[in-house]
C-alpha cells in the first residue's frame, strides 16, 4: 500500500480526527483510498479481529467502571435495605447479593453452588433480592416467599426459598398452599399476606433497584464492588472472594 494511503488508514483506525484527513482528499483520492483499504483488509483480515478485540476490551473496561459506580451509588439499597433475607454469616467480611427469580433455570443451577460456597466459607454474608421478571408464576412465587418471611420469619423464608429453588412444577396458589402445609407453616396467614401492600412495596423496591443497576436478567450477583451478570460457577466465586480478601 502506498505510504500516502497507508498513513491515513493507520490514522483512521486510531482517531476520529481522520475524517478531516479524508475531507482534504480529492474525490479520486478518496475512491483510491477506499479501494486500498478494502484490499488491505481482505489481504489482512486479522486486523479486523484485532480491532474488534481491542474494542471489546475497552467496552468491558468501561462496563466495569460503570458497574463499580452503580454499586457505590446504590450501596445502601443493596446491602442494608432492611427487608431482604440475610443468610450465611450476617457479620461476614464479604457480602454477596443475588438478584434471583424462582422460574430462572440458571438461578436453579446456581443455587447448589451458592449453598456450597456458604457451607465452605463461614465468613460470607449472603443477601437475597427477590427479582421476579419471568412472568406471573415468578411474581406469585416471590410474593409467597416474601409473605412467609413477614409472617413466619427468616428461618421459614429460608425453608421456602430452598424448596422453591428446587421446585419443578407450576407455581399456583394451590401448590403454594400445599407447600406451606408440608413445611408446617400457617398457610392461611401467608396466603392472606401475599397480596398485601407491604409485599407489593418490597417487590417494587427490588425492581426499581434492579432497573437502576441496569440488571435485565437473573441471576445477577454483586460481590462487594463487583457486578456479575449471569450464572457464576462455584470455583469462580471462590476465586473472586479470595482475590477480594487479598
Amino acid at each position: 500500500m502506498p505510504l500516502r494511503f497507508a498513513l491515513p488508514l493507520m490514522f483512521a483506525m486510531t482517531s476520529p480526527v481522520a475524517a478531516l484527513e479524508l475531507d482534504a482528499m480529492t474525490d479520486a483520492e478518496r475512491d483510491a483510498f477506499r479501494s486500498e483499504v478494502r484490499a488491505y483488509l481482505l489481504e489482512n483480515p486479522e486486523v479486523l479481529q484485532e480491532a474488534i478485540t481491542v474494542l471489546q476490551q475497552r467496552e468491558q473496561q468501561a462496563q466495569v467502571v460503570t458497574d463499580t459506580q452503580l454499586i457505590e451509588n446504590y450501596a445502601d439499597e443493596l446491602f442494608n435495605d432492611r427487608h431482604s433475607y440475610v443468610g450465611g454469616n450476617p457479620a461476614g467480611d464479604i457480602t454477596i447479593v443475588e438478584f434471583m427469580d424462582y422460574r430462572c433455570g440458571y438461578c436453579k443451577r446456581a443455587f447448589p453452588e451458592v449453598e456450597a460456597l456458604l457451607a465452605s466459607d463461614a465468613n460470607i454474608r449472603f443477601i437475597v433480592k427477590e427479582y421476579p421478571i419471568l412472568g406471573e408464576q415468578s411474581v406469585l412465587a416471590a410474593r409467597f416467599a416474601i409473605a412467609t418471611q413477614l409472617v413466619a420469619g427468616d428461618d421459614a423464608y429460608k425453608s421456602v426459598h430452598d424448596t422453591l429453588m428446587e421446585f419443578r412444577g407450576d407455581i399456583t396458589q394451590v401448590s403454594m398452599t400445599r407447600l406451606a402445609d408440608i413445611l408446617e407453616l400457617d398457610s392461611e396467614a401467608i396466603i392472606a399476606q401475599m397480596d398485601s401492600d407491604e409485599v407489593t412495596a418490597i417487590i417494587t423496591k427490588n425492581r426499581e433497584l434492579g432497573q437502576q443497576m441496569q440488571i435485565s436478567g437473573t441471576p445477577t450477583f454483586v460481590i462487594e464492588d463487583q457486578l456479575l451478570r449471569g450464572y457464576v460457577p462455584l470455583d469462580a466465586m471462590e476465586q473472586i472472594v479470595a482475590e477480594i480478601r487479598e
